[in-house]
């Protein structure tokens, strides 16, 4: 027998889900930006927030705090993991542009 109940546990699954899955399609939206390892993190993360949804109500409030605190170290992590990914491909695309305007300068 499954037994969702809509509390807390729910929206934790569903914020941890929404969260992978945008960590996913960034393959599709910026693709500069994706690592191999993101569909690894993503279907991870799809089970874990499955479990949290179907089987949830089974947490007490301390065990819920600490999911509610690893998730949202989890997400914040990923957040700037995926900021970083952003400023290395910019500056990789700088220094790609360099050495053209350098033998442009010397000619």
């Amino acid at each position: 027998m499954i037994n969702i109940v809509f509390g807390a546990n729910f929206l934790l699954g569903l914020v941890i889900i929404v969260g992978v899955l945008l960590l996913y399609f960034l393959r599709i939206i910026r693709p500069e930006l994706s690592r191999d390892e993101d569909i690894f993190f993503t279907t991870l993360g799809l089970i874990y927030g499955s479990i949290l949804i179907i089987h949830g109500w089974r947490l007490d409030p301390i065990l819920l705090f600490s999911q509610v605190l690893l998730v949202s170290v989890s997400l914040v992590a990923g957040w700037e993991n995926i900021r970083l990914r952003g400023l290395v491909a910019k500056k990789v695309k700088e220094q790609l542009k360099l050495p053209k305007l350098y033998s442009n300068k010397s000619d």
